[in-house]
């Protein structure tokens, strides 16, 4: 079970890489996009510093999230976004695909938060 959890980590991790990586550099190809989904898109465009933070924190989370020493930083670092991911992809692209693969993300995040909630309990108690 150690060798999944830590392969499922460290996939995790470098797809958020990936994921923050080409929010700078646009090297991986963007799918057809609907009008309305234009629009969302150029309101993001007009917040200029949201990609770029989005980016980093993405970048931030991944790296994180691969070592174990650092993994449930990273699974809090990350949460936002995987809500995010799964909320868009609920509400603005409600395609089998989209949600099968965020729903995936999303629960290996929540599995390694539960994972490491001893780390967490202090946060909790007095």
């Amino acid at each position: 079970m150690k060798i999944i959890k830590t392969i499922l980590c460290v996939l995790f991790g470098l797809m958020f890489i990936n994921a923050g990586l080409d929010k700078f550099f646009h090297y991986m190809p963007m799918p057809e996009i609907k009008p309305e989904e234009m629009k969302i898109y150029e309101a993001f465009g007009a917040i200029v510093w949201l990609m770029p933070l989005i980016a980093c924190i993405e970048l931030l989370g991944g790296l994180l999230f691969i070592f174990p020493k650092t993994r449930a930083l990273g699974a809090i670092v990350i949460l936002p976004i995987t809500v995010g991911i799964i909320l868009h992809n609920a509400v603005l692209m409600p395609t089998t695909t989209g949600l099968s693969i965020s729903g995936v993300l999303f629960l290996i995040n929540i599995w390694m938060i539960g994972d490491n909630w001893h780390k967490y309990k202090p946060l909790f108690t007095e």
